[in-house]
């Protein structure tokens, strides 16, 4: 007995008696369908029409005008869309990713320079300023330690001759066969250790200016050429990157590359251009600033230890009068350079 084929609901299709198609279903659908749309969203005409499997033609569904105010909304015209929100995440993710690229052909280049095989923009008279620059300041540093050491072992021997005359003072008052001597090797000693603080404020007023010049004013000068020497380094990179597309074929592949690499090429060169000026100008200002700091420090340092030497008071407080040095209040210890710090 052959078994029945099961029946395919979505192929049924309701008749009359009369072998017409039963319309009231489809009638029913398109009353519920108007009943189930929000206020304001009518049709003014639905129209489904069904077909068999064996017909081309598909459902259709008609439609009409949006009411209310979807009507007005219907009219034909540019459509504008708003801008997305940039997203935080993937504005960290790219700024990290252009770091590392950047990163990645700056070391390159470095390496290619030390190993002989790539080029470098080289500046020969900025280099050559540079250079002197930095063998000065070595040279600087130097004799602001000399002069430090200097202070310490001076103010050690002012303390003790200080130490010293008060001894011989009080054996003065003690001995009366040696009270003269013993008074004159005291005035002596606290004359020597007066002379001595002033002299001591001589040359730490030296070291103070000496070392504003050299850790403060040069230290930031080299800062900008560190900033010049990346911004060269960066300028080499990409130099080198576009000559390198530019050896390449020329194709529809390679042409935006090369105008992207051409672009971010300029963007470094005028970087270059500006830490390249900047360095220049603070070397000039540099320069004119060191040659009078020096100048007045070196007479007040030669003044100074003159007097001192030759046992001239008045020369040698007249030279602490005339660079505006003022002492501490004598009795006072006068600290070393290494106490001030």
């Amino acid at each position: 007995m052959a078994q029945e084929s099961p029946k395919n609901s979505a192929a049924e299709i309701p008749v009359t008696s009369n072998g017409e198609v039963d319309d009231s279903r489809e009638h029913g659908f398109n009353r519920d369908l108007k009943r189930s749309l929000p206020a304001g969203l009518g049709l003014s005409e639905t129209q489904i029409t069904s077909h068999g499997f064996d017909s081309t033609k598909e459902g259709v569904i008609e439609a009409g005008a949006l009411q209310g105010v979807q009507r007005t909304q219907t009219k034909s015209g540019p459509v504008i869309l708003a801008d997305e929100v940039k997203n935080p995440a993937m504005e960290k993710l790219e700024l990290v990713r252009k770091w590392s690229l950047n990163t990645y052909k700056c070391t390159r280049q470095i390496i290619s320079e030390k190993l002989g095989r790539g080029s470098r923009t080289v500046d020969l008279e900025l280099e050559a300023q540079i250079d002197i620059l930095r063998d000065n300041k070595k040279k600087y540093e130097n004799i602001l330690r000399l002069a430090q050491t200097l202070s310490t072992q001076l103010f050690q021997m002012v303390h003790t001759q200080r130490q010293l005359g008060d001894a011989f003072a009080d054996l003065s008052l003690k001995s009366l066969e040696l009270h003269e001597e013993f008074g004159y090797n005291a005035d002596t000693q606290k004359l020597l250790a007066k002379n001595g603080e002033t002299l001591l404020g001589a040359i730490n007023f030296f070291i103070a200016s000496v070392n504003t010049l050299v850790n403060k004013t040069i230290e930031d000068t080299l800062m900008t050429v560190k900033q010049y020497e990346s911004a060269r380094i960066e300028y080499d990179a990409y130099r080198t990157d576009l000559e390198e597309l530019n050896l390449g074929p020329r194709d529809a592949n390679t042409l935006p590359k090369i105008e992207q690499s051409q672009h971010l090429f300029q963007a470094h060169k005028e970087k270059y251009d500006k830490m390249r000026n900047d360095v220049s100008i603070k070397l000039k200002f540099l320069e004119e600033n060191k040659v009078k700091v020096l100048h007045n420090q070196l007479v007040l340092f030669h003044n100074a230890i003159a007097a001192y030497f030759a046992g001239n008071q008045k020369q040698l407080e007249q030279t602490l009068k005339q660079f505006h040095i003022k002492l501490k209040t004598p009795g006072v210890d006068a600290p070393s350079w290494l106490e001030e710090q």
